[in-house]
């Protein structure tokens, strides 16, 4: 699995022009499941991002995690976090999950992000998304699980 977190002020995700999941102060996950990724890896990335200690303390050091701060999630599924730019022109998805196994490990994730204490939003899978957001920082990781086939 891989995820672009970003620290967020806010942030929301319309499809149709409806908003479906927003948030205030917290991360905006981009989450994508590759290829032979698993539920070790969601709790994983779950644990990892969760606790990841990336939103400044009293001195203004990254000293301090979401759960932390009390912070909120907003995850939306992304498969083209898996494609392959290396040859040609056209970007390969090849390494991405079916979507079945794909939004299993969605829900899994979000589930276990939950099972934190965070309060997670989300999108809707498989759809056309708009996302918003106003950045704090900014501050954007990549992070992959250990297993996964995303490089």
């Amino acid at each position: 699995m891989r995820a672009v977190i970003q620290r967020v002020r806010k942030s929301s995700v319309t499809v149709d022009g409806e908003t479906v999941g927003a948030i205030g102060r917290g991360l905006l996950v981009l989450l994508g499941v590759a290829q032979g990724d698993d539920v070790s890896d969601a709790d994983f990335l779950a644990n990892k991002i969760t606790g990841l200690r990336i939103f400044e303390d009293g001195d203004g050091k990254m000293n301090r995690s979401l759960i932390d701060v009390g912070g909120e999630m907003l995850v939306v599924s992304q498969f083209t976090l898996l494609g392959d730019c290396r040859k040609g022109r056209r970007p390969s998805f090849t390494g991405a999950a079916e979507p079945h196994k794909a939004e299993t490990l969605y829900q899994y994730f979000v589930n276990a992000v939950s099972g934190h204490g965070i309060r997670v939003a989300t999108g809707r899978f498989g759809a056309m998304m708009e996302v918003a957001l106003v950045n704090d920082g900014p501050v954007t990781f990549v992070v992959d699980s250990p297993g996964s086939d995303a490089s």
